[in-house]
Parts: structure tokens; C-alpha cells; sequence
């Protein structure tokens, strides 16, 4: 089993644990992470909120995005880095959020830190299948980033934290540029995922619904 596994198992752990044990804000407040918990001397929640989460359906789609994104890397890139990039796009996100956020702002769950995971995918294997989402995961990536973006501009931001996203992915792209062995290559093919995306959202899809609409007439 790759290592990054047990980061799946341990957000589990923590998330179901704390729902049975103490499901209140006030418990919350010593393993989320916020400006008051980081002054307050809380600094331990840097790590304790990458595991928390907020409900079933926020622990379920971080943990099929990290086992797709996670094991890839790991597969390529080792565990150490896979764990490197995981818990320093977390932390990173969580400190630099704090000029977005309320200070009271209760922040939870691996969503920051799985976004470093996709830039750093995104620049050094981009073409690998995932057989989870049935695409390459830099497709997958683009997608993720894409809807973040839309997001935050249609106002539809809700209780995520999608600054945090950004911040994570900020953080993962000068790592992926390290790492990756053939960049420009990547470069390019990430470019071409985009279009391809951008194809298929803007003619193709359309241009299907066009002809449904015709041949339901």
C-alpha cells in the first residue's frame, strides 16, 4: 500500500472519530484551524484541520481526489515529496488564508493541500489515466481548477474555502517545476488539456444538445 494511504486512513480516523465524540463548535475549536486558534498558541491545528472535516460528502470527494492525485504522485515522485507537497500546501494555504478569512473563521479539511497535489501532477505527469474519473488527472486538474474559479466569480463560494485552494495550488506549481523531469513537454500538454476542455465545454457540448434538441423534434 503507498504511503500516502495512510493519510486517507488517518482523515478518516480523525473525521469520524471527532463527528461520534464531540460534533460542536466548541470541540472544533481545538483541531480547526483559525487567525484566533494561531494567536491563541493553537499552533498544532496547522496540521489537526488537514484531517478534520466537515461531513460525509466533504471527507468522501477529498479522499477520492487524494487517493487519485496522491497515489499518482507517490508512484512517480516517492512518498517523501508526495508527503512534502501534501503537508506544505496545507500549512502554507492555512497561514496565508488568514488575510481572506474571518479570524474566527473555523477552517477544516485536506481540500488545500490536495490542490498542491494537482499542480504538482499537473507539471510532472499529466497524462496519467485515472481510472477513478476515467480521464488524464491534468485534465482532471483543470476541471478542478476551472470550477474553483467560477466559483469565487459567480459568487457561489458557500462555506468553501476556495482561497485556500488557490493558495495550495500557488504552492504546488514552483514544486512541480522542480520536480519535473520533462517541463516544457508538460507544459504543452497541459496547454493542450486546456483547449481541449475549453473545445468540448464551448462547441462540442452545445453542438450536441443542438442536435438532442433536433432529433427529440
Amino acid at each position: 500500500m503507498n504511503k500516502i494511504n495512510w493519510v486517507i486512513i488517518a482523515c478518516i480516523l480523525v473525521s469520524v472519530t471527532f463527528w461520534l465524540a464531540d460534533p460542536t463548535e466548541s470541540g472544533t475549536q481545538y483541531l480547526a484551524f483559525s487567525t484566533s486558534n494561531l494567536l491563541n498558541g493553537r499552533i498544532w491545528t496547522l496540521v489537526t484541520a488537514l484531517f478534520l472535516h466537515a461531513d460525509i460528502l466533504h471527507l468522501a470527494g477529498n479522499m477520492i481526489f487524494l487517493f487519485a492525485f496522491g497515489n499518482a504522485l507517490e508512484k512517480e515522485m516517492g512518498a517523501r515529496k508526495t508527503y512534502l507537497s501534501f503537508f506544505m500546501g496545507g500549512v502554507l494555504a492555512l497561514i496565508f488564508g488568514v488575510f481572506f478569512y474571518n479570524p474566527n473563521a473555523l477552517l477544516v479539511g485536506a481540500s488545500a493541500a490536495i490542490f498542491t497535489l494537482t499542480a504538482v501532477v499537473l507539471l510532472v505527469k499529466p497524462l496519467n489515466f485515472s481510472f477513478i474519473f476515467f480521464m488524464p488527472l491534468g485534465l482532471v486538474a483543470i476541471i478542478y481548477i476551472i470550477y474553483n474559479i467560477l466559483a469565487v466569480q459567480t459568487g457561489a463560494e458557500g462555506n468553501v474555502a476556495y482561497f485556500s485552494h488557490f493558495i495550495g495550488f500557488a504552492v504546488g506549481i514552483p514544486l512541480g517545476v522542480i520536480w519535473s523531469k520533462k517541463l516544457v513537454r508538460n507544459l504543452l500538454i497541459t496547454v493542450g488539456l486546456l483547449i481541449l476542455y475549453l473545445f468540448i465545454i464551448w462547441i462540442l457540448t452545445p453542438f450536441l444538445l443542438q442536435l438532442l434538441g433536433l432529433a427529440i423534434l
